[in-house]
């Protein structure tokens, strides 16, 4: 088989990729592929002086076709073993033109042949050589692959939720139950026909919120069965070779194209631009013109301590703040120092300013912070454990719901949500540095 197989490659090396026949009157271009010279000439007929490579596409000139005399020597030696001619696979010739695929349309993304490139259909298109097609749509596959993959994470965590929901729902109806069923035991002489109609309204309220909750995890389960199918289509499609990566490509990008995007990726959408407020910044916290920058410095700046700003803490507040409504903003973080972290998130208005924080939802505060380890500043924290190490958080609120969503901005990877709270205040963004420069995006 391996005698075979270089049989092959020897008949390959001397056929012509334009006719598919032995080389008749070799000769090269200036980017150092080789073709008949009757069919170069034919290929660049009609053209400018300059013609592209039927193979790479680098620009070439007339006066560039010199004879491969030694490569034309080799192919008469090949005639004279009369070898077996090998076609190519059907497959893989162009249907119009029985011509061997060699390039790819960007506009149609379709697998063409060198004929259809000099054909009005394509002449204006985009076109460049399978292998590097391949490379730039297996790029596109490997990021819709990202995506998908974060998507998933998104919905099998709100499945987990809504299943927690529903047993939560379920034992809070048979508390329910058995506070009635103590108050009918304690007062005897509650009509028996009140008794039943209080217990029939929590089973009705029970079996509409169990039929409600049913529907909702039957249809995450079939975002996730379906999504399962896209990922595993996808890896397969990643690793294939050029010529069957790019054969279907299109319908493969459709399908990513339908997926409705729930998770991570969606609430970009609802990107605001933040800039700091001066009178908030502690002494410590340089910014800069634009109010998009700070940094920590060890000496602080002879600053008039006004009521806005923090004196115990190096914090500083975004100049707008919110009450209502979703909102996401980004910030890139640096450190300057061995020892330094940062703590990145919402306050509300009355946050303490002048004396120690109290870093929880209790004190007026929704942050993550990183100082050795990463935590989420609940009551106590709780512990993070990031994929990667994040440079760059994505800080997502939606205001109405009582939600606040911290993340990977780089990989949307979700670090932690708040439990749901009921936003009463107008919430500011607040960044606190140690040792630390930030950017907002």
């Amino acid at each position: 088989m391996a005698a075979a197989a270089q049989l092959t490659n020897l008949i390959d090396e001397a056929t012509c990729s334009i006719c598919f026949k032995y080389f008749t009157d070799p000769v090269f271009t200036n980017c150092g592929h080789t073709f008949c010279r009757s069919c170069i000439t034919q290929s660049r007929e009609g053209r400018d002086v300059n013609f592209p490579c039927p193979q790479c596409r680098e620009i070439s000139t007339g006066r560039s076709l010199r004879p491969n005399r030694q490569l034309g020597n080799i192919v008469e030696m090949v005639k004279q073993l009369h070898l077996p001619h090998v076609e190519s696979p059907r497959e893989n010739l162009c249907e119009k033109h029985e011509e061997k695929l060699r390039l790819f349309c960007g506009e149609d993304q379709t697998l063409i042949c060198v004929v259809c490139d000099r054909s009005e259909e394509h002449r204006a298109h985009s076109v460049t050589p399978i292998e590097e097609a391949a490379q730039e749509y297996k790029a596109k596959l490997q990021d819709w692959l990202r995506r998908m993959r974060n998507e998933m994470r998104y919905i099998l965590k709100s499945k987990l939720r809504e299943v927690e929901q529903y047993h939560t729902m379920r034992n809070k109806v048979r508390v329910e139950k058995q506070k009635i069923a103590a108050v009918i035991e304690e007062l005897r002489q509650l009509p028996r026909d009140k008794e039943e109609t209080l217990n029939q309204g929590l089973e009705e309220m029970e079996k509409r919120s169990t039929r409600a909750e049913n529907a909702k995890i039957s249809k995450l389960s079939n975002q996730i069965t379906s999504l399962n199918a896209l990922i595993t289509d996808l890896e397969k499609k990643c690793k294939e070779p050029a010529l069957d990566l790019l054969k279907d490509v299109r319908s493969t990008l459709k399908r990513c194209e339908e997926v409705k995007i729930q998770g991570p990726e969606r609430i970009k959408k609802y990107k605001v631009t933040v800039t700091l407020d001066p009178d908030t910044a502690h002494p410590k916290l340089r910014l800069s013109e634009t109010r998009r920058h700070a940094r920590y410095t060890r000496s602080a700046q002879p600053l008039p301590d006004t009521p806005k700003r923090f004196t115990f803490y190096p914090c500083v507040l975004g100049s707008k703040g919110f009450t209502s409504g979703r909102h996401y903003w980004e910030v890139q973080l640096l450190l300057q120092e061995e020892i330094g972290g940062w703590a990145v998130g919402v306050a509300a208005e009355s946050v303490e300013r002048k004396e120690e924080i109290t870093w929880s939802p209790e004190g007026g505060v929704w942050a993550v912070k990183r100082y050795y380890e990463y935590c989420a500043l609940t009551s106590p924290e709780t512990p993070l454990s990031p994929c990667e190490e994040p440079r760059k958080l994505g800080v997502y609120l939606d205001y109405e719901a009582g939600r606040l969503s911290l993340y990977n901005a780089d990989s949307m990877e979700l670090l932690f949500t708040f439990p749901r709270a009921t936003f009463t205040q107008k919430l500011f963004p607040i960044f606190c540095l140690w040792g630390e420069w930030m950017r907002l995006e």
